[in-house]
């Protein structure tokens, strides 16, 4: 009851934002601009407050970042290696089918998730887990995009994506969060009230901008795939993540948060990187959609196991 009582709200807040879209009381354009303000405002005021308030030795847990980051590359290798070989995809189709798989929506949906469970350890957690997504995995993902759109011989916008990765709010709340945390010093008072009130919108905004962002319809087409790949992000991803956990003998905390972390529905950012590049966007939506869906289902079944 104890689980249910800290999950279902959460996804109560994602029905509700999609009910508000489908009954036309708001209209979906609001989605983007909520989202933006969740992901340029509110999660880096809460990445950096919760990092800024760590010691710099708990910020480098390299047994989670093993467990979660290892576990992500490796469902992320071995889906795209399959798409390859056994469909004949090309690299950007591929990479981006993986990445419906292995790509996770930590700062949405595991953020809010692990803070309500664990407090500012869930935070730190998902941050670690977040900025793993932005620094390592988007960039591999735009670099076999860009591939898959040239010719070998051309070259690829390489500035173009160090400056998307340098730019990236969330990692940049953590490298100032990192460099004040090195300097010992403590935030005053009304900053960190500041930078509270910005962050506690983030749960409510975000959540309610993916519901109005969720539709149904495009779930219709390609079921068989669709299923497939939430089967796999749902269950053998998370699955994965636990085994390694076991291996590295992580604490029941970050066990909890490592798995919770690739338990999530897939992340935005795939399909706006589906988007830019119109590469398969109606398999990653619909991902998006039906991992959303079913997730508030098996993240009970995990939290319970666990």
């Amino acid at each position: 009851m104890h689980l249910a009582g800290t999950i279902l709200p959460i996804f109560a807040i994602i029905l509700t934002g999609w009910f508000a879209g489908a009954s036309g009381y708001m209209p979906r354009a609001l989605a983007a601009p909520l989202m933006r303000f969740a992901y340029y405002v509110a999660m880096p005021s809460l990445v950096f407050l919760t990092i800024a308030d760590q010691s710099l030795h708990s910020l480098l847990d390299w047994r989670f970042i093993a467990a979660f980051g290892g576990g992500s590359m490796i469902c992320f290798v071995a889906v795209m290696m399959f798409v390859r070989i056994a469909w004949g995809a090309g690299v950007g189709k591929s990479g981006i089918l993986a990445a419906a798989v292995s790509m996770t929506n930590t700062g949405f949906v595991a953020l809010p998730i692990l803070k309500s469970l664990f407090g500012p350890p869930g935070v730190l957690a998902a941050a670690i887990a977040t900025v793993f997504v932005g620094a390592i995995m988007f960039p591999i993902l735009v670099l076999l995009l860009e591939i898959g759109r040239y010719d070998t011989s051309r070259n690829i916008r390489t500035a173009a994506l160090l400056r998307q990765i340098a730019t990236n709010p969330v990692i940049l709340a953590t490298i100032f969060g990192l460099l004040w945390s090195m300097l010992g010093s403590e935030l005053s008072g009304p900053v960190t009230s500041f930078l509270t009130v910005l962050g506690e919108a983030l749960t409510p905004c975000a959540l309610f901008a993916i519901g109005l962002d969720l539709t149904i319809a495009e779930l219709r087409e390609r079921l068989g795939l669709y299923a497939l790949l939430t089967a796999l992000k749902l269950a053998i991803m998370p699955l994965v993540v636990y085994a390694l956990c076991l291996a590295a003998d992580l604490d029941r905390t970050a066990t909890v948060a490592a798995v919770v972390c690739s338990a999530v529905p897939t992340a935005k950012s795939a399909y706006v990187l589906a988007v830019e590049y119109d590469v398969e966007k109606a398999v990653v939506g619909a991902v998006i959609s039906m991992t959303t869906l079913f997730s508030v289902v098996t993240l009970l079944a995990w939290l319970y196991v666990l």
